[in-house]
């Protein structure tokens, strides 16, 4: 690691210090001293002259805090007298002003110079949310120059800041020179949205809220939006350590001990050495991004994974009903590039915000990363509330391309958090929805699925993968978690897809028949209970309680009665195109026999028994002793033959997805969640945050990098 400062006018800045030496160092004593610095001394050029790989992990981060916990305890209580933050806004706000031509000309040592001075903020901005109230930080950007009069316009520059963050964003160029720039300002953005974590509620109100929402940037929310989109989008690796050679600068007159204060951008001369200059991006190359990138979803793309989070924090932040999320009606406003070059859709009016974005670049990105909670979650407020992409995504013929990872994750649901399998299932409900997409999964074949351990998987349809996986995670449920909205979403997604079967493959068939004889070994096994028990259940207070074993029936009578209809639906609908689902019908006709008795399933299994009598007698016409293939030329005869006015017309089988009433009580800590476990270089104190269990949530993340 470099050291903060260390460069001076005429020496070379390869000098390095230990982390632990942090708290040492004369230019950081100096920011936290009680001597007041004005924003345009040339104490800034040498203080932002420093080659500091900044963190990458949240040990890293929590590292760098615990290391400079003297230095930042001195900086909060002398920065009201001081006014030292504020002059660093002040430089840094005059430096992003001039990033686009800086990146424009190639000005790496610019660039690099704003990064640092953006990185510092970041982190003193860190300290501000986590120690102190949003009003006592707002009054740290209070800035009177040394000796000078009040001023309106410099006394709060915390909106300032927030404007060239949007700027740095939305309009400076990604190259490889402004990457860290870029990662800096998402950071940056996302730690002042971090003020969420201290609450235990959805925030509805407070300055940064009311910044955020009603400010002067939130203009420029649609802009924003798409911007982080395209970071995505882009997935933009980390860029390759670069070592350059800078031109000799001079400026004549004001070197770094020259006793003029110069302009307020004066020349990089002043703070600069000549000769070689180590620039690091982020530290990029080093060891600590290897270890970094292994550690977590998008650990390799920083600038994507960071991006993503910080828009999830934007879209979920509280509405009232006076206050309207800018950067959600963005994204349910946003349109397709593509389509609006041929569709004059007219002029959108000034206050709704949308942009306009390639949706099929959009998709790509989406389908490559939906191992991860972030973009599921992305895909699902995509889907739920913008219908243009909700069309897009229906209308593709390489639909494949996003069931495949999703119904992967589902088939990892051992090792995948609930939540993450609970919004794969929702977004493969909306799915589900179109009766276009229903039909299409069936149509698209893989010659084999690496993932699916169970058995060799050759020539079998999407529609039938998704099946088996839907199946394994009703089984799974059944027997491990439990949990009545895991399996009960599961069911609709099939009953979803059941009138549109075709061509069943032989395995996803005889799973279907599988499940429901594992259901009803365990429901006669519950009502075995329910007979040995004589006495009712009390509960805590001595009242009546309904127990474990009547609760265990009616869930278990639930599953199997949802399998039964979605059984029967496809008999009654598309029997004809699959002729696998009725050959192990007819193969297991005892257990449907059993159904009939029961009055629990006799209605919805009456389709299934008259069908079942129907193959039964033509199989005994065709005599004793038939070979598979015999059989099923049967079951295809029949089936042209079959007399479907005889059999009951149910009600098509739809479920649609209905979003709770209050969903920000999910979804927002959902999302501060994996802010929490994965956002890039930034740690939390656990005890000090009050918006989900922190400890748990920090013990999980280490088990899961541990895993990794």
């Amino acid at each position: 690691m470099g050291s903060i400062g260390s460069t001076v006018e005429g020496v070379e800045a390869e000098s390095t210090c230990a982390l632990k030496d942090l708290d040492k160092n004369v230019y950081l004593l100096k920011l936290a001293g009680p001597s007041a610095i004005s924003h345009n001394d040339p104490f800034w050029n040498q203080l932002l002259s420093f080659t500091f790989p900044t963190p990458t992990s949240s040990a890293d981060a929590e590292h760098l805090e615990r290391e400079t916990v003297a230095i930042v305890r001195d900086f909060v209580a002398n920065n009201p007298r001081t006014g030292n933050f504020a002059a660093l806004a002040h430089v840094f706000i005059a430096r992003t002003k001039e990033l686009k031509i800086s990146a424009d000309c190639a000005n790496d040592i610019f660039i690099w110079q704003t990064h640092n001075a953006l990185f510092i903020m970041r982190c003193i901005l860190k300290v501000f949310v986590s120690c102190l109230t949003e009003e006592e930080m707002v009054q740290h950007f209070t800035f009177l120059s040394p000796g000078s009069p009040p001023d309106e316009d410099s006394q709060f520059l915390l909106e300032d800041v927030l404007e060239q963050l949007f700027h740095v964003i939305i309009d400076v160029p990604h190259m490889t020179i402004t990457y860290a720039v870029h990662l800096e300002a998402v950071t940056a953005m996302l730690v002042l949205l971090s003020v969420q974590l201290k609450q235990n509620q959805v925030l509805q109100e407070g300055p940064i809220y009311h910044l955020f929402t009603r400010g002067r940037s939130s203009k420029h929310a649609g802009r924003l939006v798409k911007a982080l989109l395209y970071n995505f989008i882009r997935r933009e690796a980390f860029p390759s350590l670069m070592v350059h050679q800078p031109p000799a600068l001079h400026h004549e007159g004001s070197g770094v001990g020259a006793g003029g204060s110069g302009g307020l951008l004066y020349d990089l001369a002043s703070g600069v050495a000549t000769g070689l200059w180590t620039v690091l991006t982020l530290g990029a190359g080093t060891a600590n991004h290897r270890d970094a990138s292994s550690m977590h979803p998008g650990g390799d793309v920083p600038l994507a994974n960071q991006s993503l989070l910080l828009l999830l924090g934007l879209t979920n932040l509280g509405e009232t009903e006076e206050v309207v999320n800018p950067y959600r009606a963005a994204i349910v406003n946003c349109t397709n590039t593509q389509v609006c070059l041929f569709v004059d859709t007219g002029p959108v009016p000034p206050e709704i915000h949308t942009f306009q974005i390639n949706f099929s670049s959009l998709f790509g990105a989406l389908c490559v990363a939906q191992d991860h909670d972030a973009p599921t979650l992305l895909l699902y407020l995509l889907l739920h509330y913008n219908s243009s992409m909700r069309t897009f995504v229906l209308a593709r013929t390489d639909i494949e391309n996003l069931v495949l990872p999703i119904a992967h994750t589902l088939y990892c649901v051992e090792e995948n958090n609930s939540q993450h399998v609970y919004m794969s299932l929702i977004v493969l409900l909306i799915l589900s929805e179109d009766d276009t997409f229903n039909a299409s999964i069936h149509e698209v074949m893989l010659s084999s699925v690496s993932w699916y351990t169970e058995r060799s998987l050759a020539d079998i349809s999407v529609g039938s993968l998704l099946i088996l996986v839907l199946i394994r995670t009703v089984q799974f449920n059944m027997t491990r978690t439990r949990d009545k909205y895991l399996h009960t979403n599961c069911l609709a997604v099939l009953a979803n897809m059941s009138a549109h079967f075709r061509g069943l493959h032989q395995y996803a068939a005889q799973r279907i028949v599988s499940l429901l004889e594992l259901l009803s070994r365990k429901h006669s096994k519950v009502l075995e209970q329910a007979t040995q028990s004589t006495s009712p259940a009390l509960g805590a207070d001595g009242t009546g309680q309904v127990p474990d074993y009547a609760q265990d029936v009616a869930v278990v009578e639930e599953v199997m009665r949802m399998i039964l209809e979605v059984v029967g639906s496809c008999v009654s609908g598309s029997l004809q195109h699959n002729p696998n689902l009725l050959y192990t019908l007819l193969y297991k006709r005892e257990l449907f026999q059993a159904y009939r008795l029961q009055p629990a399933f006799a209605d919805v299994t009456s389709n299934i028994h008259m069908v079942l009598e129907f193959f039964g007698a033509r199989l005994e016409q065709a005599g004793s002793g038939l070979t598979v293939e015999q059989v099923q030329a049967v079951i295809k005869q029949g089936a042209m033959l079959l007399p479907k006015e005889k059999l009951t017309k149910f009600p098509e089988l739809r479920f649609r997805y209905v979003e709770e009433e209050n969903p920000a009580e999910f979804f927002v800590p959902y999302i501060w969640s994996l802010v929490y476990r994965w956002a890039y270089g930034l740690w939390w104190p656990p005890e000090a945050i009050s918006l989900f269990p922190a400890v748990t949530a920090a013990k999980e993340a280490q088990n899961q990098r541990t895993t990794v």
